[in-house]
Parts: structure tokens; sequence; C-alpha cells
């Protein structure tokens, strides 16, 4: 009799069989399961190179797909299931949808090793937007601040 597995493990397999199979189908090597209360909300696999698309990765993907379904833009009570640990746009990506948690299989180091690497990304971060490796220049931020006041003033906005 085969032993059930534990859910945490299931939709990490999940996760990992989506990433296999989306290289197969000419993807990226990386899957993403969203779940909520044990239910598969939504699944992605990148698309970056099929779609041209450099934000296609399988977390974002994933997102947007439970976002749709769920008809809200927050996914408070979610766990996300993605086969490596996310990049610096995934993580802010799983902050800003308010997933709860977390699981991943490989690490940021392993995708760096098959040339996914983000470390650059990581470092450019750290610098003042003037060092970056593209040029930043703050231009008419006077400009620039009416929407944030008029946002700040909006009494019928929704928060997020």
């Amino acid at each position: 009799m085969e032993q059930k597995k534990e859910p945490d493990k299931r939709f990490m397999q999940l996760a990992i069989d989506l990433s296999v199979e989306n290289v197969t189908n000419g993807g990226g090597p990386f899957g993403a399961v969203i779940v909520r209360d044990g239910n598969i909300i939504a699944t992605g696999c990148n698309r970056v190179t099929a779609s041209n698309d450099p934000t296609a990765h399988a977390e974002v993907m994933a997102i947007r797909a439970a976002c749709q379904k769920e008809q809200n833009f927050k996914l408070d009570g979610c766990t996300i299931y993605t086969s490596c640990e996310p990049c610096p746009m995934c993580l802010s990506a799983i902050y800003w949808a308010g997933i709860s948690r977390v699981y991943y299989g490989n690490t940021k180091q392993d995708a760096e090793d098959i040339n996914f690497g983000d470390k650059f990304i990581y470092e450019e971060l750290d610098r003042k937007p003037s060092e970056r490796s593209i040029p930043m220049r703050m231009i008419m931020r006077e400009e620039a601040l009416r929407a944030f006041r008029d946002w700040a003033e909006k009494e019928d906005k929704i928060a997020y």
C-alpha cells in the first residue's frame, strides 16, 4: 500500500513536476503552486522565452492566476511552493501579494550554477541609484509628487 505523502511534500512535488515538464515544453526549469487550506488555487511555470515576457517567472505566473481566480490582489493565508528559491522580483511579488509562507526546492546558488543567477540584482539593490549599472537620474520630482498627494487625499481609494 502506497503511503500518502504529507501535503507539503505533495505540493512541492507538483511544483517540481511542473518545472521538469516546462523544460520539455520550451520553458525555463521553474514551477510554482499556490495553496490555501490544502486546496490548490493556481499553478505557474516559467514562460519568459515562450511569451517574450521577462516577468513571466513561475511564481509571478502563479500569483497572477491565483489573484484572477480569487478576484483579489491579496493572497493572505496562502502558501507558495516553488521549485527554486525566489529571485528578487518573485520575492517582491510574493510580499506584495501577502502570501503567508514559501517553500522552495533549489537554492539561488543552484540557479546560479546553471546560469540563472540573480546575484548582480542583489548587488545592484545595495547600491545608490546613481551608482547602479543602469544609469538612473531623478528628474521632475515636484511634478511627480502630484499623483502621490492626490492619492494621499483620495477618500475612496483601495489601500494596498
